[in-house]
C-alpha cells in the first residue's frame, strides 16, 4: 500500500454525511475535534450535510413519529453473516431477488435513517449520479437502491459502531468494542438495541415482509439479535481466509480512503485485520449454539459462486423457506445477468504474510476445511 493521501479531495462514499448536527457535534466532542489538516474539507462537507440532515429529521419526526412508535416489531429478518469480503454482499443481492418475500436496507437508507421517508423519492430522482456506478473496493454495482448492510445506520443514530474508527483512526481501538458490544455501558447497548429496532420499524411500515439483513459485525453479535429476534434466522457464508485477508487488505487501500477524518497509521492495518477477525469469530463460535435448530444454514462461497441456484435452493430448504419454485427463474434470470462480471485480481501473499494469516486464523481453515 502506498504511504499517500488517497482520494484526499473526495467527500462521496461518506457515510456521515448522514449525520445530523446534533449527533457530529457530539461526535466531534468525543474525538476532541482532532481532524487532520488533509481533511477539513471532509469535515467542512459533513457539516453542511448535518444542517440539512437535521432540518429534515425533524419534518420526518412530526409525520411519522407517531407510526414509528406505534408500530409492532417487525418479523423476525433474515440475517446474513460472514467476514468482511466473504461474499456477503453476493449472497444479499441473490436473496434480494425474491421481491414477493424480503425487502431490505438500501444504500440511500442506510445513510439517511433519519429522514429517508421523507427525502428518499426526491432525492434519489434528482441525484442519481451521487452514486457511483460501482463499488471502490470491487466491480459490484451500486446504486441508491441497491442492497446495503444496515451497520450505518444505527452508527449514525448512536455513534456506535466500530467503522467510526475508520473515520477516527486514533480512536480505533475505543470503536472495536462495539462489534462484539461485551464489555461496554450497558446502556449504550440498550441505546443501540433501540435505534436498530427503531430502523427496522421504519424500514417496515407499511411493508409486512420479512426483512432480509446483512451486516459483518452481526457475526459477532448473534446473542443481542436473538434477544431482540427470538426466532430470526441465520445464514453464514465464509471464504478462503487467505483471499479474506488480502481483500480486506485491498478494501483499506481503496473504500477506507474516502473515510479518513484523520491521517491512518498504515503499519497498523494487518494487525487489525487480523485481530478483528479473531475477535468476531471468538464471539460468533460462543454464541453459535443459541441459534435454535432450524434456523440457522451455512454456505461456503466457492459453492455458491460455483451454483448460485443451487446453494439458494439448498438455503430455503434448511431455514423452511417457501416459495423458492416461483422464485427460482427470476433467480436464474439474475445470475445469468451476471455473466462476464470480473473478480479483483490480487498476487499471491508473501511468505510471511501467509504463514501469519495461517497461524492467526487456523480456527477458520480448520472449521471451514481450507488448506494451509
Amino acid at each position: 500500500m502506498r504511504h499517500d493521501l488517497k482520494h484526499r479531495w473526495s467527500v462521496g462514499h461518506n457515510y456521515l454525511t448522514g449525520i445530523t448536527f446534533g449527533k457530529w457535534c457530539k461526535l466531534l466532542t468525543q474525538n476532541g475535534f482532532q481532524i487532520s489538516p488533509a481533511y477539513l474539507h471532509r469535515f467542512a462537507a459533513i457539516t453542511m450535510a448535518s444542517l440539512s440532515n437535521s432540518v429534515f429529521a425533524g419534518v420526518e419526526a412530526w409525520r411519522y413519529g407517531t407510526a414509528i412508535k406505534q408500530a409492532p416489531t417487525p418479523k423476525a429478518p433474515i440475517f446474513i453473516l460472514g467476514h468482511w469480503r466473504s461474499g456477503t454482499t453476493y449472497l444479499h443481492e441473490l436473496l434480494a431477488q425474491d421481491s414477493a418475500q424480503f425487502h431490505y436496507p438500501n444504500t440511500y437508507q442506510v445513510v439517511n435513517p433519519y429522514t429517508f421517508l421523507t427525502t428518499e423519492n426526491v432525492t434519489t430522482r434528482m441525484f442519481p449520479w451521487l452514486v457511483p456506478e460501482k463499488r471502490p473496493m470491487d466491480n459490484m454495482a451500486l446504486k441508491f437502491d441497491s442492497p446495503q448492510e444496515d451497520e450505518f445506520a444505527p452508527l449514525l443514530m448512536t455513534l456506535t459502531s466500530l467503522y467510526l474508527g475508520i473515520s477516527f483512526p486514533r480512536r480505533m481501538a475505543h470503536y472495536d468494542r462495539y462489534m462484539t458490544f461485551r464489555g461496554v455501558d450497558p446502556a449504550e447497548l440498550a441505546a443501540w438495541k433501540a435505534a436498530f429496532l427503531t430502523f427496522c420499524k421504519k424500514l417496515s411500515l407499511g411493508d409486512t415482509r420479512r426483512l432480509l439483513i446483512k451486516s459483518p459485525p452481526h457475526t459477532a453479535r448473534i446473542r443481542i439479535l436473538l434477544d431482540m429476534f427470538p426466532d430470526a434466522r441465520f445464514i453464514h457464508i465464509h471464504r478462503d481466509p487467505y483471499r479474506v485477508f488480502q481483500s480486506q487488505r485491498h478494501f483499506f487501500d481503496t473504500a477506507g480512503w474516502y473515510s479518513y477524518l484523520q491521517k491512518p497509521d498504515l503499519t497498523a492495518i494487518d494487525e487489525g485485520i487480523l485481530r478483528r477477525h479473531e475477535t468476531m469469530y471468538d464471539a460468533y463460535f460462543d454464541d453459535l449454539p443459541l441459534i435454535p435448530q432450524g434456523n440457522f444454514h451455512e454456505i461456503r462461497f466457492d459453492a455458491l459462486e460455483a451454483d448460485p441456484v443451487g446453494e439458494i435452493a439448498k438455503t430455503y430448504e434448511a431455514l423452511s423457506l417457501d416459495g423458492f419454485d416461483s422464485f427460482a427463474p427470476v433467480l436464474r434470470r439474475y445470475v445469468d445477468g451476471l455473466k462476464g462480471y470480473e473478480k479483483n485480481q490480487f498476487d499471491g501473499l508473501d511468505p510471511a504474510a501467509k504463514a501469519m494469516v495461517a497461524d492467526r486464523w487456523a480456527r477458520s481453515f480448520d472449521k471451514g476445511n481450507y488448506p494451509r
